[in-house]
C-alpha cells in the first residue's frame, strides 16, 4: 500500500470528531484548523503540498501546493506522525454541526471527488488534489465553480457533511437531482451535470436558485442537509444592519431599540 494503514473511531452526534490510532511511524495529514488533541508521542510538522508519496522533489511539491491554491486552500498542510514505540492517537474535529464520513479509497477505485471545503484529514500517502470540470455549464453554475477537490490513493480519507448526511447508491442510469450546494461528494463513475430549473414562476419566485445538479449512476453520492454557505447566509441575514439587537421573537424588541437610542432617524 502507498498510504499508511490507520485505525479510527468517530465520536459524537451533532458535533463529531474522529480519533485516529497510529502505529509507530504512521502519519495522517490534515487541513489547518481541524486539529483537536493528540498523545505526546505524536509530533506535528507543517509540509509544503499534500504529503503524498507521489510528490517527487521540489517541483512536485510546488505543483501540489499550486493545486491547493486553486481549490482555495492554503499552501501548507500539517502531518501528524507517531514517533513513539507503541500506538498513539490523534483527533480532528468537525468545523460545524454535521457528520464525519470515512472514505475507504480502496473500495471506490482509488478516487473520490468532493467539495473543496469538505476534506478533513487522510492517511499519509493519500493525494489531495483538484478535479477540473470539463463541462461549461457545470463550471459556471455548479455552485462549486470550475474546480472540485479529489482524494486519490488506497488509504482512508475523512470528509465532513453539514447537518444530516444522506448516502445514495445509484444504479446504472438512475438519476438524482440535488441542490448544488448540498452535494458533499461522489465516486468517480458518477456523471455530474447541471440542469436549469425551468419555468417563469420557478425561476422568479421559487427561491431555490436557477439550477440544480443531476447525478447519474452507477456510483455512490453523499448529500448534506445543511451546506455551510446556507448556514452562513442564514446567520448573516439575522445580523442587524445597525449593529443593534433585533429583539428576535418579541414585538417590544424594536421598541426597546428606539427607547434606548439604538435606532436613529
Amino acid at each position: 500500500m502507498n498510504a499508511h494503514e490507520i485505525d479510527y473511531q468517530v465520536f459524537g452526534e451533532e458535533m463529531q470528531y474522529v480519533e485516529i490510532e497510529l502505529d509507530p511511524q504512521e502519519g495522517v495529514v490534515a487541513e489547518s484548523g481541524s486539529f483537536m488533541m493528540m498523545d505526546s508521542p505524536i509530533k506535528m510538522n507543517t509540509i509544503f503540498g499534500d504529503g503524498s508519496n507521489q510528490e517527487k522533489g521540489l517541483l512536485g511539491k510546488i505543483f501540489s501546493a499550486g493545486k491547493r491554491i486553486l481549490t482555495g486552500e492554503g499552501l501548507f498542510m500539517t502531518v501528524f506522525t507517531n514517533h513513539g514505540h507503541g500506538k498513539s492517537k490523534v483527533s480532528f474535529a468537525s468545523p460545524y454541526p454535521g457528520k464525519i464520513i470515512p472514505i475507504d479509497l480502496s473500495e471506490f477505485g482509488g478516487k473520490f471527488i468532493c467539495q473543496k471545503d469538505a476534506f478533513l484529514c487522510a492517511a499519509k500517502g493519500v493525494s489531495v488534489g483538484i478535479e477540473f470540470s470539463k463541462k461549461l455549464g457545470r463550471s459556471l453554475f455548479g455552485g462549486e465553480g470550475f474546480i472540485m477537490q479529489k482524494m486519490e490513493g488506497d488509504g482512508m480519507g475523512f470528509i465532513h457533511a453539514g447537518g444530516t448526511m444522506a448516502k445514495k447508491v445509484l444504479q446504472r442510469g438512475e438519476t438524482l437531482k440535488v441542490d448544488t450546494g448540498c452535494i458533499v461528494g461522489f465516486t468517480q463513475d458518477v456523471n455530474y451535470d447541471i440542469e436549469f430549473v425551468g419555468g417563469i414562476k420557478n425561476t422568479i419566485f421559487g427561491g431555490e436558485g436557477l439550477f440544480f445538479a443531476t447525478l447519474q449512476g452507477p456510483g455512490t453520492v453523499y448529500v448534506q442537509s445543511l451546506p455551510f454557505s446556507r448556514l452562513a447566509g442564514r446567520v448573516l441575514s439575522m445580523v442587524p444592519k445597525n449593529g443593534g439587537d433585533r429583539g428576535e421573537g418579541s414585538l417590544l424588541g424594536g421598541l426597546g431599540n428606539i427607547l434606548d437610542g439604538d435606532n436613529k432617524f
